[in-house]
């Protein structure tokens, strides 16, 4: 299975994993809970939404944004990392593919030198494979944790905001729909970043925004809200450490450099052949 090809199916399945997880547990999360998630983690990210809501007029669903732009903010640093790192994957992506096309027997010898020279080519570009998926694994339990005290706390369903009641589902679909375009945005700034852009990544952005849409149709709008805002900033966030234009601009002008650096080499050549 080919290295892209993973890669869709792991992203995949977190976003999969992560709603399953949500729903996974039902009853409603209290002081007295038992469970050490469901009283440590859960509860008191449900306490500190309501308080967030309380400071900000009362309203669960400006706590549920607070809480979210919050926790994005605290995982930025995590988020940077995470970017800078896939940005050098992909810089050095087409030198692998060449290592991969070279090396491409299934005899041990030829794929342990396939792994050597791999490992020196990302040692030599500063390239740390496992930042790329540490972040998302560290972001996870706060995600979860979230996600489960909208869906457990009875108090972050009551009420409205905006159009929408926190406790049930869109009626007029609006709140789906945005939580949607906007994953779909991000997914396409993300895509249009990247040197070597596969079938599997286009596949993923439009996989992923469906997901969205038909998870946050059917669940409170509480989550919709939620998915709306972390969303949104992902846009802002993945547009700023990777717009696609800058970096076409930059590959560019590399490019450029290169091929004027090329010529005056071979001018130079023909000079001292002359001479």
């Amino acid at each position: 299975m080919k290295k892209s090809t993973k890669r869709l199916l792991l992203t995949l399945g977190l976003i999969a994993l992560v709603v399953i997880l949500t729903a996974c547990g039902t009853s409603t999360v209290t002081k007295a809970s038992t469970n050490p998630w469901d009283r440590y983690v859960i509860y008191n990210a449900a306490q500190f939404v309501l308080w967030l809501a309380k400071i900000s007029g009362g309203n669960a669903g400006v706590g549920i944004i607070l809480f979210t732009l919050i926790i994005r903010i605290l995982i930025f640093p995590l988020s940077y990392l995470q970017i800078k790192s896939m940005a050098k994957q992909q810089a050095v992506a087409p030198e692998i593919k060449a290592l991969q096309k070279q090396y491409s027997a299934k005899d041990r010898a030829t794929q342990q030198k396939l792994r050597d020279e791999t490992q020196r080519v990302y040692a030599e570009a500063g390239v740390n494979p496992v930042m790329g998926c540490l972040p998302i694994v560290v972001q996870m339990p706060f995600l979860i944790a979230l996600y489960q005290a909208i869906w457990r706390t009875p108090a972050l369903k009551v009420g409205d905001f905006l159009w929408v009641h926190l406790g049930s589902p869109d009626p007029y679909f609006i709140m789906p729909i945005l939580a949607a375009l906007f994953t779909l945005a991000t997914s396409v700034v993300s895509t249009m970043a990247q040197p070597v852009r596969t079938s599997s990544n286009w596949i993923m952005a439009a996989v992923s925004p469906l997901m969205i849409l038909f998870f946050a149709i059917n669940l409170p709008s509480a989550l919709a809200v939620y998915w709306v805002v972390t969303n949104a900033f992902s846009l802002g966030q993945t547009f700023f450490l990777q717009n696609p234009f800058k970096l076409r601009r930059e590959r560019q002008e590399k490019a450029q450099a290169e091929k004027d650096h090329k010529k005056a080499v071979r001018k130079a050549y023909k000079r001292a052949l002359k001479k």
